[in-house]
């Protein structure tokens, strides 16, 4: 009956090779293409109007939503 009574402490186990080390560079991947792709759209159709803000937003937005998304990975 003492065996019963034994906490047994089990190590966590490592996460998968894939989240270790494919799931960080796409999420690496995805991110930087969102922030550059978006960028680089908020300045084509720039009407004379906005100056630099349409393409400070649209970063500025672009990074947060890529922080959202992917910051837990």
């Amino acid at each position: 009956q003492e065996l019963m009574d034994i906490d047994t402490k089990s190590k966590p186990s490592r996460p998968p090779w894939y989240e270790r080390h494919v799931q960080p560079c796409l999420a690496e991947l995805v991110g930087s293409a969102l922030f550059i792709f978006l960028g680089c759209l908020s300045v084509v159709e720039d009407s004379g109007g906005t100056g630099r803000l349409q393409p400070a937003l649209a970063h500025g937005l672009a990074l947060g939503i890529t922080v959202a998304i992917l910051g837990d990975i």
